[in-house]
């Protein structure tokens, strides 16, 4: 692992608006239900811009603000768990739709913590092959959302949002903890393909969302205190230390607890769930780009990104931006 920087940030959302109150006019739901159960209070939802358009966007942008030429790019990484298709991956897509004909492309499908956990795969890749990467969290979650279903429907949004970074003398990733508990991972499942028994067999659709939400609840509020402070210890810092926090945005009394665990005010722990909802690999990504150009995050500050979600996963690594 070589040490990297992070050059630039990016985000892009699909312009249309969906309110808790419009959502109340299709399922059996309230704002006030939404809102004090999640901190939601509207998400972006595509008209037909799709996981690697979204991408993209967002590519498009970190290559103009780092005056950077496509073909400069030498790797790619997509997290995503609403992919265009199964095969091409979404990345393969996305570097075509740039031109970056030099760069090798993947996916890296983690739900919720893909972010941290294809930046920790750069961070493995960049060195004296790879000087220039592109990692970008994109979901266009809408897709797979069953809209009938109040208990996920509320929840999510689409967007994207990613980062350059590139070879850097200093060390920049200070500390990380990423794990995976697969035995618990029907607690959110979507997407699934089912195999069927006829010959020859019928073409089978993906399910959408299926969430355990007292249980996933339970996991992330336990095991996210968990993965930032071994990160923590392992960069050899304290939580008092660290300037900001950018948690996945899935859910505010998530990040309260998490707050609360860590001994911690909440004054460092910024959310924009409220205006996006959960948007998976894209929250952590969105939210730092919106920090940085908020001027809450800026050059030398140390920050906590950290994702949880289904699989079920927890990734958390210690940045010096």
């Amino acid at each position: 692992m070589n040490n990297w920087q992070i050059v630039t940030t990016a985000s892009y959302v699909p312009q249309m608006t969906v309110s808790n109150d419009r959502l109340s006019t299709i399922m059996d739901t309230s704002d006030e239900w939404i809102r004090t159960r999640t901190g939601i209070r509207r998400r972006h939802i595509s008209q037909g811009e799709n996981t690697a358009d979204l991408a993209t966007q967002v590519g498009q942008r970190l290559l103009a603000k780092a005056h950077w030429a496509p073909t400069s790019l030498d790797l790619i990484i997509i997290a995503t768990m609403s992919p265009d298709s199964y095969t091409p991956s979404t990345a393969a897509i996305v570097q075509g739709f740039l031109g970056a004909t030099a760069a090798r492309a993947f996916d890296v499908s983690a739900a919720c913590s893909g972010f941290v956990y294809a930046l920790d795969i750069a961070s493995r890749f960049i060195g004296s092959e790879y000087h220039r990467v592109m990692v970008i969290g994109s979901e266009v979650l809408s897709k797979i959302t069953n809209w009938q279903d109040r208990t996920t429907a509320v929840l999510f949004g689409d967007g994207a949002g990613g980062v350059l970074i590139e070879t850097d003398p200093e060390p920049h990733l200070l500390g990380q903890h990423l794990a995976t508990f697969g035995d618990r991972g029907n607690q959110l499942v979507a997407g699934q393909t089912r195999v069927n028994h006829q010959f020859p067999p019928t073409i089978t659709d993906v399910s959408p969302f299926q969430m355990n939400g007292r249980a996933v609840y339970r996991f992330a509020t336990h095991a996210v205190p968990i993965s930032i402070q071994t990160a923590l210890q392992n960069a050899g810092l304290t939580a008092d230390q660290v300037d900001r926090f950018i948690l996945h945005q899935a859910n505010i009394r998530i990040i309260q607890q998490v707050a609360r665990r860590l001994v911690q005010p909440m004054t460092k722990f910024p959310t924009n769930i409220d205006q996006y909802g959960n948007t998976s690999a894209a929250s952590e990504p969105i939210l730092l780009d919106e920090c940085v150009r908020q001027g809450l995050i800026r050059r030398g500050d140390l920050v906590v990104l950290s994702g949880f979600g289904g699989g079920l996963t927890v990734g958390t690594m210690i940045i010096k931006y």
